[in-house]
C-alpha cells in the first residue's frame, strides 16, 4: 500500500498566495475561481492545496502543515533566492514572512515560512533518531538559548523568548561566550523583527557586529549570521 497526505489551507483570496509559491519555485498545477476557489501547488515531491475562504483572517489563521526533506538548507537557500528577486528583499516579519533555519533541540535542521494566507509551513530535516525535545542545558546561556528558540518558534511567543534573552543578558555575575552572545543578540533581534521593535532590532544587529569571533567560530554560527545579514538588508 502508498498512501499520500495533502494538506487542504484556507486563505482570503488565491492570487497572492499563488505568487508566493510561485516566487519559491513552485508550480501551479490547478486553479479553480469558481464557484469555490481552489488551487495546487507543486515543487518536487511537496504539494499544497488552497481554497479561498472570505472570511478567513489571515493574521489570526493557526493553519499549518509540516514538509519533511532530505535536503533542508537546499531548499532554504532556494526559498531565500526566489524571495528575494520577487520582493526585493527576504521578508521577515508580518506576511509573507521566512523564518530563520536552526538546529533544534528535538533532533530536527528547520524553519519556518509563513504565507499570505497566514498559512505557517514547517519545513525541516531530521538530524537524529531520536525526535524527543533534549532537557533543557543547566549552563545558563546554553540554557536561555534553548528556551528562548522554543518560545520563538514552537511555541510562537517571540515576547516571551524577548523576555529570556533581556533577562540573560543583563546579568552582573556570568557573561556568555563570544558565540553565545552572537548566537542570543541574533535572535533577539529576530523575535525584534516579528514584534515590529525597530530599535531593539538596531541595537541588537550593532551589538552582534561588535563581537569578535575567530573563523572557526563564525563558521558555527553561520545561521545566525545569515540571518543578522537578513535582518540587516530588510533595513528593520
Amino acid at each position: 500500500m502508498a498512501e499520500t497526505t495533502i494538506p487542504i489551507l484556507p486563505c482570503q483570496t488565491l492570487p497572492p498566495v499563488l505568487d508566493f509559491y510561485r516566487a519559491l519555485g513552485f508550480e501551479v498545477t490547478f486553479e479553480q475561481r469558481s464557484p469555490n476557489p481552489y488551487a495546487v501547488v507543486e515543487r518536487g515531491g511537496i504539494e499544497l492545496q488552497f481554497f479561498g475562504m472570505k472570511r478567513h483572517e489571515p493574521e489570526q489563521s493557526y493553519s499549518t502543515c509540516y514538509v519533511v526533506t532530505d535536503d533542508v538548507d537546499g531548499l532554504y537557500a532556494a526559498f531565500r533566492a526566489g524571495l528575494k528577486a520577487a520582493y526585493g528583499k527576504v521578508p521577515t516579519r508580518g506576511l509573507p514572512r521566512l523564518g530563520a533555519l536552526r538546529d533544534m533541540s528535538y533532533g530536527v535542521r528547520q524553519f519556518l515560512m509563513s504565507d499570505p494566507g497566514g498559512n505557517c509551513i514547517r519545513v525541516g530535516q531530521p538530524t537524529s533518531a531520536d525526535q524527543h525535545h533534549r532537557p533543557a542545558p543547566e549552563e545558563t546561556f546554553a540554557r536561555a538559548l534553548h528556551n528562548a528558540a522554543l518560545f520563538a518558534d514552537s511555541k510562537d511567543d517571540p515576547k516571551g523568548a524577548a523576555r529570556i534573552i533581556d533577562r540573560v543578558l543583563n546579568l552582573d555575575d556570568e557573561r556568555p561566550t563570544p558565540v553565545q552572545l552572537l548566537r542570543l543578540l541574533a535572535l533577539r533581534a529576530d523575535v525584534a523583527g516579528r514584534l515590529g521593535d525597530a530599535e531593539t532590532v538596531a541595537s541588537a544587529l550593532a551589538r552582534a557586529a561588535a563581537v569578535r569571533l575567530t573563523p572557526e567560530e563564525r563558521e558555527s554560527v553561520r545561521d545566525d549570521l545569515d540571518r543578522l545579514e537578513e535582518l540587516s538588508e530588510r533595513g528593520m
